[in-house]
């Protein structure tokens, strides 16, 4: 009736749940990875013959392979808010960056950091990072190696160092750290980031996969992921660990209208890669074809490690799933359903949200148009069947009601202290953007009492994606018409009003980006980037008054936007405010500590206030930063005849006399408001 190999497998898991049963049986060490934006159709061991795999097609065959895996969102962030917590995103709230995952939440880091194990994540994005797209998500690790947000994002060869890492590094800093880890169990997160757009592999991958470069991108990941394994091998931790592998979703690829993920909850974005090795090899090439979820990592891993799963968790551990025979899996799995949520329409651009629910041969999605398809017959959702069979679509949108209210949590979501937004990275939003999210503003907006459905908004988006490019290319004139079509399409959306006024900045039409970046901001008060453009393009008019509340406003509600502190010292001493100017520019050396201009503003009204032996020293550093250029000599020699000190006066015009008759840089170094960065 069973095969050989069939019945040894069953007897090796049937041991291992025994053993780990008993009495003093050390606990496991977990490790999890998470591949960031990877389609369940580029993996082996789900049938795909493209040969990007093979180190996951080998764990694969160590383990349990769950065919029909289905993520709960197709976004970074509340994805892995699912997976740690096992919790639905109406539950955990986590629905866009920077959401807080709340403390109250359970969290598998901290039960089981609880229970003696050693925390440690490496994560490969700051849509990740606690102070960049995810606060919150680093309690209850010992280590949360991230750290995208305290770097500079001034260049584009900087990206793997500013907003994401290769695997290779993720990996490397992963082992480093196995290397020093306390002797106890382990739970560790690795999370590889490469196959999110832009689609860059390193070589050999680069050039191999030239025509397809995401597969390229799954292939150099499958070599991270094999270098870790390989390690952990070398070091005799491989067996005895439960390895779960999964992604966070999928990728579109241009399926349905949508290049990339986020809006859409077909199989392209939503059916994920799962795979389980139980220590030991328990459940070995053992193919699972029943419907799961995300949701249920979280209570299996607090299975296997041997701790009781708390009462809100909403998954269902796998385990059992794992353990359990054909006969008994179908019958305490049947048609399981699987349900996921597209927030991201609404919480970036006020269209409608998105439900989707799979049961039985259909995958329906709740949404201003709904949609039904029978997935035995239209894998690719291509015939919806909503219209025809609306009886059908009135039962499931019923079921999904059912479920969102059986699983909505009833507390206010969580916001952030003082304390933790002024820790958050002031340019998240822009390192965000760079990795192809759009963000457009701090809060939800309403276009109309009827949201508009995503399906006739994906035009939107790809004009916006146009939009960013040309913009990174610094063709602004070419983005400016296509602007002006989404403004013309979208007239309550404030991204492309502020996008426009950038256009109008960098092309020094001053008078034109005025009143696009007011609509801006009059559409959303608390979009800081329109407030910031709006800001410059008063100074370039010569409006400072103005210019100066807006950055105060900024500055209240964003203390650390370093950029808004520069332009409010540059607004204070062009009104020749001394007081505000001095305390800006000490805030400003806070964020720039070798600033040339602003040592040489604090230097110049340090001396107004009457604070002259407290001028010298700023002066003298402006003039240490910058050796060529005549300005600090001058204020020094002012400075110095003012204290009686002739000889040093006399040096020190000298010397701007000499700096001058040879000029390599402007002699002012004023940073331009319409580009404020600190003159070094």
């Amino acid at each position: 009736m069973f095969g050989a190999r069939v019945i040894r497998r069953w007897l090796c898991l049937v041991c291992w749940c025994a053993s780990t049963a008993a009495a003093g049986t050390p606990a496991p060490n977990i490790l999890l990875i998470t591949l960031d934006t990877t389609r369940a159709d580029r993996m082996g061991f789900l049938g795909s013959k493209r040969g990007l795999t093979p180190n996951l097609d080998e764990l694969a065959s160590q383990a349990a392979v769950f065919t029909h895996a289905y993520a709960q969102a197709p976004l970074t962030s509340p994805s892995h808010a699912t997976i740690l917590t096992g919790t639905y995103p109406q539950f955990h709230q986590v629905y866009d960056f920077p959401d807080v995952l709340a403390e109250d939440l359970p969290y598998a880091p901290a039960i089981l950091r609880s229970r003696g194990y050693h925390t440690a994540a490496f994560i490969g994005s700051i849509a990740l990072d606690p102070n960049g797209g995810a606060p919150g998500f680093d309690r209850g690790f010992d280590t949360y190696d991230a750290g995208f947000s305290t770097a500079a994002f001034d260049k584009e060869e900087d990206r793997y160092r500013t907003v994401e890492r290769r695997g290779g590094e993720v990996v490397e800093h992963a082992l480093a750290w196995l290397n020093s880890h306390p002797q106890g169990p382990f739970f560790m997160w690795v999370h590889l980031y490469d196959p999110h757009e832009p689609y860059e592999p390193p070589e050999p991958y680069k050039s191999r996969y030239a025509a397809e470069p995401y597969d390229g991108e799954i292939a150099y990941m499958d070599w991270a992921v094999g270098k870790l394994l390989r390690e952990l091998k070398t070091r005799g931790l491989y067996d005895g660990t439960m390895i779960a592998v999964m992604a966070d979703h999928g990728e579109s690829l241009g399926a349905h209208g949508e290049n990339n993920h986020g809006f859409f909850l077909y199989d392209e974005t939503i059916r994920v890669p799962l795979v389980i090795k139980l220590p030991q090899a328990g459940a070995a090439e053992k193919r699972i074809e029943n419907r799961v979820e995300l949701v249920d990592v979280m209570p299996t891993l607090l299975q296997i490690a041997g701790a009781a799963v708390p009462a809100e968790v909403q998954g269902k551990s796998l385990v059992g799933l794992m353990k359990a025979g054909e006969a008994e899996a179908t019958d305490s799995w049947r048609d399981r359903p699987a349900y996921a949520e597209a927030d991201y329409p609404h919480t970036a651009f006020g269209w409608s949200a998105l439900q989707s629910l799979r049961t039985g041969k259909y995958l329906y999605i709740q949404a201003p148009r709904r949609e039904l398809y029978d997935q035995t017959v239209d894998p690719e959702a291509e015939h919806n069947l909503a219209a025809t069979a609306a009886a059908v679509a009135d039962t499931l949108g019923g079921q999904v009601r059912a479920i969102r209210e059986k699983t909505t949590s009833k507390r206010a979501a969580p916001k952030l202290s003082d304390e933790k937004v002024a820790a958050l990275d002031p340019a998240a939003q822009a390192k965000l953007a760079s990795l192809g999210y759009v963000v457009s503003g701090s809060h939800v907006f309403k276009s109309s009492d009827q949201e508009p459905d995503p399906k006739d908004k994906i035009g939107t988006i790809r004009a916006i994606r146009r939009v960013n490019d040309l913009m990174a290319d610094e063709h602004y004139s070419e983005a400016i018409p296509v602007l002006q079509k989404l403004i013309a399409e979208n007239p309550e959306m404030p991204m492309p009003y502020s996008k426009l006024g950038d256009c109008y900045l960098k092309t020094h039409e001053f008078e034109k980006a005025e009143p696009v970046f007011r609509k801006a901001v009059g559409l959303d008060p608390k979009f800081t980037d329109a407030e910031m453009g709006l800001a410059k393009t008063l100074m370039r008019l010569g409006d400072i008054e103005e210019a100066t509340t807006v950055l105060e406003k900024v500055t209240a509600r964003v203390p650390n936007l370093a950029e808004a502190h520069l332009l409010l010292q540059i607004a204070y001493a062009r009104s020749n405010r001394v007081p505000e100017t001095i305390s800006e520019c000490e805030k400003v050396l806070k964020f720039f500590p070798r600033s040339y201009g602003t040592y040489l503003t604090l230097g110049q009204f340090l001396a107004k206030s009457g604070d002259l032996e407290g001028a010298v020293p700023k002066l003298q550093e402006a003039a240490a930063l910058r050796p060529e250029i005549p300005a600090p000599h001058l204020y020094l020699a002012d400075v110095y005849t003012k204290l009686g000190k002739q000889a040093d006066a006399e040096r020190e015009r000298a010397e701007a006399e000499r700096l001058a008759a040879n000029p390599i840089h402007p002699a002012n170094g004023a940073p331009d408001p319409g580009n404020a960065a600190p003159q070094e």
